[in-house]
Formats: structure tokens, sequence, C-alpha cells
């Protein structure tokens, strides 16, 4: 092969890659820029949740709060049976 005809072909190969990364460089761009015009992911988001996975969701969080209700409650009630005259005495309450 001719020395003259390779490099020929290697500027015609090197200007079909650079025009190639300009058409890409600048489809980057404009998808970067207007993220809304792209459309091809339409499951984005949080997942919709049916009626009996929201009624599923309802009843564990309140079993959840009603543990934590009687939990709190049971933790009260030795500090409510203390009176105020106690409560003068301790160490800190100055």
């Amino acid at each position: 092969m001719d020395l003259y005809k390779a490099l020929q072909d290697l500027y015609a190969e090197k200007e079909r890659l650079e025009r190639a990364i300009e058409s890409l460089e600048e489809l980057q761009r404009t998808e970067h820029l207007s993220p809304a015009v792209r459309r091809d992911n339409k499951h984005r988001g949080r997942k919709s949740m049916s009626l009996e996975e929201r009624e599923e969701v309802s009843k564990r969080m309140k079993r959840y709060w009603a543990t934590r209700r009687t939990a709190r409650r049971e933790q009260r009630q030795p500090a409510a049976k203390a009176t105020s005259k106690d409560r003068r005495g301790a160490p800190g309450s100055e």
C-alpha cells in the first residue's frame, strides 16, 4: 500500500470520527439542558400503592403507634407517682 494513500485514509477516518464526536457531544448538551423532552423512561417516581397495600400499611402503622403509646405510658407511670415534694430535693433541680 502506498504511504500517501494510507495517510489520506487515516485523515478521512479522523474527519469522520471528529464529526461523530461533535454530534454526540451536541446530543449530550441538549439532553442535559432539557431532560423533560426525554420520555423514554415512563416508570420514574414512586410506585403507586393499591387499595389493599394502603390498608395493610395503615393497619401496620396503627399497631406500631399503639405499641409506642403503651410503652410511653408505662415509662411515665413510675415518674407520675413522684410528688412535687420528692422532686424538690432531687439533685440537679437547683
